[in-house]
C-alpha cells in the first residue's frame, strides 16, 4: 500500500502500550506513515524495543522535546492519535501542563487545528475523581475526538483490565475519519 498520510501515534504508560508494534503495523497497512511518541514512563517500559520500533516506523521514537534550533526529525502530521492516554495525561492535557513531549504536542495541536483523536485507558476508580469528567469535557469542547464511554473505551474495575481488550482498531478507524474530515481535499 502506498503511504501518503502521516499519523503521530502517542502513547502513555498503560498496559496496551505493549501492543504498539502490532498497532504500528496495522496503521501502516491502513496507509499511514507512523511517527511514534511516548511519555517518558512508556519509553522506559518499552526501552529494549525502542530501536526495533524506530526501524519499524522509519523514524526516531520520541519521548522528549527537541532543543531549540534543532530540526524536526518527523514529517508534518495529518492526524494525531493519543492512545492509550492515562488519567495523568488526559488531565495534564486539559490543564495545559506540557512538561511531557507528547502532551505538549497535542496541546499545541488544538491551537494548530490538527485533527486529534484520544482514547483513555483508565480504571473505574480513576474516573470517579472529579477532575476527570471535567478534563474529558474540556478536550471535547476544544475539538478533540475523545473515544470514552459507550462506543469508545469503557473503564474496567481496578486490577481487572486486560490489555488485549483495548479497542485499538476503533482508535485507528477514528483517526482515519478525523484525517478525512480535517482534509480540505477529501
Amino acid at each position: 500500500m502506498t503511504i501518503s498520510r502521516t499519523l503521530y501515534l502517542f502513547c502513555s504508560a498503560a498496559p496496551p502500550v505493549f501492543d504498539v508494534a502490532s498497532v504500528v503495523e496495522d496503521a501502516q497497512q491502513d496507509g499511514w506513515d507512523v511517527c511514534l511518541g511516548l511519555t517518558p514512563t512508556a519509553a522506559r517500559w518499552l526501552g529494549e524495543s525502542l530501536g526495533g520500533l524506530a526501524a519499524l516506523t522509519g523514524h526516531p521514537v520520541r519521548s522528549e522535546y527537541k532543543r531549540p534550533g534543532e530540526p524536526d526529525v518527523w514529517p508534518k502530521t495529518d492526524v494525531i492519535l493519543f492512545a492509550p492516554a492515562t488519567f495523568n495525561s488526559i488531565n495534564a492535557w486539559a490543564l495545559g501542563l506540557t512538561d511531557k513531549f507528547v502532551v505538549g504536542v497535542v496541546a499545541e495541536g488544538i491551537g494548530k487545528g490538527i485533527p486529534t483523536v484520544a482514547m483513555p485507558c483508565v480504571n473505574a476508580a480513576y474516573v470517579q475523581h472529579p477532575a476527570f469528567e471535567g478534563s474529558v469535557r474540556t478536550l471535547r469542547d476544544a475539538g478533540v475526538t475523545l473515544l470514552y464511554g459507550e462506543g469508545g473505551f469503557v473503564p474496567n474495575q481496578p486490577g481487572q483490565g486486560r490489555a488485549d481488550g483495548y479497542p485499538w482498531r476503533l482508535a485507528l478507524d477514528a483517526a482515519g475519519v478525523a484525517a478525512r474530515v480535517g482534509d480540505p481535499q477529501a
